[in-house]
């Protein structure tokens, strides 16, 4: 497919990457989906589960649709998305540790951290592609996380972070506790306002430049379009919602430690990409969603959860390349 193709098909999808739904399906889905996340603390646990683990589901679908920003939208694969999360989370700690006691300043700091990082480092990335754009991002991770490991007076070194928690926010006449419904929310809220700035992004030309880099970045040099540019707004954006999501992390656990930058988190959140569905606006969350769960109940039951994911990811990948959404929508379409 050619790169105007690859355009043409996103405006008329309206920001969906792939397929052409109906316009009431298109409707029907989100407005389910929204549902379901607005009720999470009501229905889950009557399923066994609780809100601290709808919130990490939650926080890890952010930062995987942070990633798919470069892995499904322009096709490039990084593993260095788990940098920018644990510098947001070390951010917000820090922040509330030595700078003021406020949860929405120690997002901002994390979002303003992971998005400084990407956009120093990226004009660095861009300048490769495939197999060497990948390499190049696990050393960028892997730097950060030698840095943690290391500078244990400022960052707490191998032990993490600790000594820092989420602070109730005045809301002037209403004082907001952040306990576990009220935090889960506030992490949907700032969902919501990412994925709304991610679709309207996928619907600008701007978006359609991004897929036009993955379809055919040859026809954009010819036709004089700066590929490496679009991919460095792309790793920058991607940055910030990773620093966002390493926020939200740490405000959950109150605590960060340094497997939150190592390069093994960002290989789960391509996982999570590619469960779900990578060319596809809520797959990343939908994989971050089978990958909480999976850890959760399929750990008590047995050390080798990793091993029963592994074969789902293999199979998914064999049979069903557009990821569990992708064999969802094809089963409602037959």
């Amino acid at each position: 497919m050619s790169a105007t193709q690859g355009m043409k098909q996103t405006a008329r999808s309206g920001g969906v990457v792939d397929g052409q739904p109906g316009t009431s399906r298109r409707l029907l889905a989100p407005a389910v989906i929204w549902l379901l996340l607005l009720t999470v603390p009501i229905w889950f646990p009557w399923l066994g589960g609780y809100n601290l683990l709808a919130t990490r589901a939650l926080t890890l679908g952010l930062a995987a649709m942070g990633l798919n920003l470069l892995l499904g939208t322009s096709g490039a694969l990084s593993f260095g998305q788990a940098a920018f999360f644990g510098l947001g989370g070390y951010a917000a700690g820090e922040t509330l540790m030595h700078l003021a006691p406020s949860t929405p300043l120690a997002i901002v700091m994390g979002i303003l951290i992971g998005g400084l990082a990407a956009a120093v480092l990226g004009p660095i990335a861009v300048r490769l592609r495939g197999i060497y754009f990948s390499m190049i991002t696990i050393a960028f991770g892997q730097a950060f996380y030698f840095i943690v490991v290391n500078w244990n007076s400022f960052t707490g070194g191998e032990d993490g972070l600790l000594g820092f928690s989420r602070q109730p926010i005045d809301l002037g006449n209403f004082m907001l506790k952040l306990d576990s419904v009220q935090y889960y929310y506030l992490v949907l809220l700032c969902f919501a306002v990412v994925a709304g700035l991610i679709a309207l992004l996928l619907r600008s030309p701007l978006g359609h430049a991004f897929i036009a880099v993955r379809e055919n970045e040859r026809r954009l040099k010819f036709l004089g379009v700066g590929a490496r540019n679009l991919l460095w707004i792309a790793f920058t954006v991607s940055g910030m919602i990773g620093g966002l999501a390493g926020a939200l992390y740490a405000l959950l656990n109150n605590f960060i430690s340094p497997a939150a930058l190592h390069w093994t988190l960002s290989g789960d959140f391509v996982m999570m990409c590619v469960l779900g569905g990578m060319r596809s606006f809520w797959g990343p969350l939908l994989g971050a969603t089978v990958y909480v769960l999976a850890e959760n109940f399929l750990s008590s039951y047995t050390n080798n959860w990793m091993t029963a994911l592994g074969v789902m990811f293999i199979l998914i990948v064999l049979f069903f390349p557009k990821g569990l959404l992708g064999m969802l929508r094809a089963r409602v379409k037959s």
